[in-house]
């Protein structure tokens, strides 16, 4: 009995040493099996992360070849829209025109997001009194800082243009410091400067080489023009800041939703002003009289402007702003040179090369605050 019993637990210590080895042997298979899923899992991760960095930096450059090409032109349209000097068509009507169409622009992406998302509290039009009653303030200086632009280009080329509407970006720091309470670093105080100058320096030969006529007429159109310049900078500075805080105010809200009630007032507003400024030429001649191809490029070349601001803000970054703005100056000024014999000095160039470096380094400042 001993030896049968001592032979059978011989024979189960056999059988358990045999168990341990197959269960190690499938401890060992699933192991390994679990690394190499790992490493397929990483591998998988890898090549995803790759793919939505190349998406992302195409992307990023479609935004910003895109606001460059329609930063550039936005000036160039407008003088090229003229006809001897005067702009035959209506301005109140073509603004009026950018503002429905960038309205349609929106409720076409909000559409898109409510058969993607549905409707939902933050993407919905409907809202209250006290959230749709702050956007009338930026529309209204929107509406005088878009017409003061027009009567700009009676003193200005394109190129001039270009360089000199980066003034507002000394408004808008100086209102982010009173407004916003926001700190202005030395850095950005110093590209203020630089801007100034690079503005100044650019306009010298246009200055010295244009001749209006009777110094007394020179004199009263240069104030004419400062007066406007300086008007829409503060305006466009103060509108930039003003709708900017309403949009932080909820950050949650669909931005489409915010810019489709910003658009609806603005038409609102080009409306009075058509009833106001304009209203008997577009009852006997039309609302579309002196309209050309151009025209239209025009109009719908300011409304895709402001699509392509939003859509930097949302996809790109500030460094794409920055390059856009200085390329297009530049751009601006090599096709003004071919369409409207633009004379490119050297005080344009330095002017233009000070001005995009002052703008760089304002985004370096704000970057580093």
């Amino acid at each position: 009995m001993k030896g049968l019993s001592a032979s059978s637990s011989k024979g189960d210590d056999r059988e358990t040493g045999i168990e341990d080895v197959e269960s190690l042997r499938e401890k060992s298979v699933l192991l390994s099996g679990a690394v190499l899923d790992n490493r397929l899992a990483s591998v998988g991760e890898t090549k995803t992360d790759s793919h939505r960095a190349k998406a992302k930096w195409k992307l990023k450059s479609v935004v910003t070849l895109a606001l460059t090409v329609l930063t550039s032109s936005q000036a160039i349209l407008i003088v090229w829209s003229k006809r001897a000097g005067k702009y035959e068509y209506s301005v109140t009507t073509a603004n009026f025109l950018v503002e429905t169409l960038k309205c349609a622009i929106s409720l076409v992406a909000l559409a898109r997001i409510w058969k993607k998302e549905g409707v939902t509290e933050d993407n919905q039009l409907s809202t209250t009194l006290d959230e749709v009653i702050v956007y009338p303030i930026p529309a209204a200086l929107y509406l005088v800082k878009n017409l003061l632009q027009y009567y700009i280009f009676a003193y200005v080329d394109a190129p001039g243009y270009q360089i000199l509407k980066n003034l507002n970006i000394i408004s808008t720091g100086v209102l982010y410091r009173i407004i916003l309470k926001k700190r202005l670093s030395e850095i950005q105080w110093a590209a203020f400067i630089l801007l100034t100058a690079g503005c100044t320096t650019a306009q010298l030969n246009s200055n010295a080489s244009e001749e209006v006529g009777s110094s007394a007429h020179s004199l009263e159109s240069s104030q004419d023009y400062s007066i406007d310049l300086g008007v829409m900078a503060l305006l466009s500075g103060f509108a930039g800041v003003y709708t900017e805080a309403i949009i932080k105010k909820r950050p949650s809200r669909n931005i489409n939703v915010q810019n489709f009630w910003l658009y609806i007032f603005g038409m609102g507003f080009n409306a009075i002003a058509i009833l106001v400024q304009d209203f008997d030429a577009v009852m006997n001649k039309g609302f579309l009289h002196g309209y050309s191809p151009i025209t239209v490029l025009m109009i719908f070349n300011h409304a895709l402007s402001g699509i392509a601001v939003s859509m930097v803000m949302k996809y790109a970054d500030n460094i794409v702003k920055v390059y856009s703005t200085s390329v297009a100056m530049l751009l601006t000024a090599v096709v003004s040179v071919y369409l409207f014999g633009f004379h490119l000095s050297l005080a344009f160039f330095l002017g233009t090369t000070v001005v995009s470096v002052a703008i760089y380094l304002h985004s370096a400042g704000k970057m580093q605050r």
